[in-house]
């Protein structure tokens, strides 16, 4: 089989490149990823990017609300994009800061600069090269080595190399493509096969715009699924962003019948607006279990103690819920990775029985596998989503699926990335990719499953269930 795109390891004799790579580069440094994905045809299956923050770095910013791309429809960069703000990103930076690294420091003391972005903006090889002793402890886990793979498939260039040459030519192959950032996303999701966009956006991003021309282009592409986690924070007596809504729905939420009135018309905008589902991260914060409360016991507004709150949010997801019930929307829940053991995803089965006709979407689920693995098994509504795993780690994807491909049912499962940035997705679909390839190849062995049924159930996990779960797209024939 020839080599036929990115993701097999190079690219095909005569075939377009990336933009600004040097075909001779690329297959100078890119070597055969994995010759099971591609014996399969895993590698060209296209994949559906169910969860993704695409533009949550730094060149293109924040505002109060949260990350501006996820806040303005068509939110460009505000400076020049540089590889150092590929890399250090914000999951990276989290990985950095929990490893004791402090990049600034090493900028501020290896070459006078205040941060590493400026530095990075004045000469993107001195920076690499100032915080590489910070790298090396990172250098193994599975957010490096995704934007690692992610930026050598696009551009040639492996960042554990310190060439300044390289450096600066990727810096500026950067530069250039983020300079026209929505084109250059279609350009790398066809190279690379993905075939569609999911990304969580703020309430607010249904109404601000960078401009009409950058929204129009970004969302002939791109889906959005309404984050409803701001929402369950307007309780506070002072409150900017309930104030911004309530502008912007011309309702002052203050008891369980005004709430009921600015919910409807937040969902019908988002609705309007194209938007195929919620999505929540309470998990980061809190445990799962939303009990029942009637309006009486709820205080909407004020000074809350610790309990009046969970009451208030327990509330307003319930409400949430029986909005995306009634329009069939899937529920995204972030699920493990934070504030364990309360990220437990078992107390979702209480969601799941009250709105049966609302698909809750588990996602990242690490280390709660079994936990997840049961509720999709034993719940027709919860579904299980791998995305964030080869980014923690390419092994809790690998453990994911020997666990759950024995246990779940394959319909149930579907695959995003939740990257940063689409260099870093490219990363986390090619572990993707590899890894399926081989699960499915080792468990065939003993299950009398043939290579064309291997295929079958990767299109399913990579694509159709997707298509099939957020009614997006058209499925791959079999």
């Amino acid at each position: 089989m020839d080599r036929r795109g990115f993701l097999a390891g190079g690219l095909a004799a005569g075939a377009a490149v990336w933009p600004n790579t040097p075909s001779d580069a690329v297959d100078e440094v890119l070597p055969e990823t994995n010759k099971l994905a591609e014996d399969l045809g895993i590698n060209e299956i296209p994949i559906f990017c169910t969860h993704e923050h695409w533009g949550s770095i730094n060149s293109i910013g924040q505002t109060a609300e949260g990350y501006r791309a996820d806040v303005y429809a068509g939110a460009r960069p505000k400076r020049k994009t540089t590889l150092l703000d590929l890399l250090v990103d914000p999951y990276f930076s989290g990985c950095l800061h929990g490893a004791g690294q402090h990049v600034n420091h090493l900028i501020q003391t290896k070459l006078g600069e205040s941060d590493l972005h400026l530095a990075a903006l004045k000469d993107p090889a001195k920076a690499l090269k100032a915080i590489r002793e910070a790298l090396r402890v990172n250098q193994f886990i599975g957010t490096y080595q995704c934007i690692r793979r992610g930026i050598l498939s696009a551009y040639g260039y492996d960042i554990n190399n310190d060439d300044a040459a390289a450096i600066r030519k990727a810096d500026k192959a950067i530069a250039e493509n983020y300079g026209r950032i929505f084109t250059w996303y279609r350009q790398l999701m066809q190279k690379v096969h993905f075939s569609e966009l999911i990304r969580p956006v703020h309430p607010e991003f249904f109404v601000r715009q960078e401009s009409a021309d950058a929204a129009r282009k970004e969302l002939a592409f791109t889906h959005t699924i309404m984050r409803i986690d701001p929402l369950l924070e307007l309780w506070k007596p002072k409150s900017p962003r309930r104030e911004g809504l309530a502008k912007i729905t011309d309702i002052e939420p203050f008891d369980a019948k005004s709430w009921r009135d600015f919910l409807d018309t937040i969902f019908s905008l988002a609705e309007r607006n194209g938007s195929t589902g919620i999505k929540q991260l309470q998990a980061y914060h809190r445990n799962l279990h939303f009990a029942i409360h009637p309006d009486s016991e709820v205080k909407f507004q004020g000074d809350l103690n610790s309990a009046e709150v969970n009451i208030f949010k327990d509330w307003v997801v319930h409400e949430c819920c029986k909005r995306a019930h009634d329009r069939g929307w899937p529920h995204q829940v972030h699920v493990g990775t934070h504030n364990m053991p309360h990220s437990d995803p078992l107390p979702l089965q209480h969601l799941a029985r009250r709105y049966p006709k609302q698909k809750i979407v588990m996602i990242h689920c690490w280390p709660y596998l079994e936990e997840a693995g049961f509720l999709a098994k034993y719940f027709p509504n919860l579904y299980i989503d791998t995305c964030w795993q080869p980014v923690l780690s390419p092994q809790f994807f690998r453990r994911a699926m020997l666990a759950w491909l024995q246990y779940v049912p394959t319909n149930k499962i579907t695959t995003g990335n939740d990257a940063t940035s689409i260099e870093m997705a490219v990363g986390s679909s090619l572990f993707t990719r590899e890894i399926l390839a081989e699960t499915l190849a080792e468990l065939s062995r003993n299950a009398g499953v043939s290579a064309h049924d291997i295929r079958r159930t990767a299109v399913a996990m990579l694509h159709n269930n997707a298509v099939n779960l957020y009614r997006i797209g058209e499925s791959i024939p079999f």
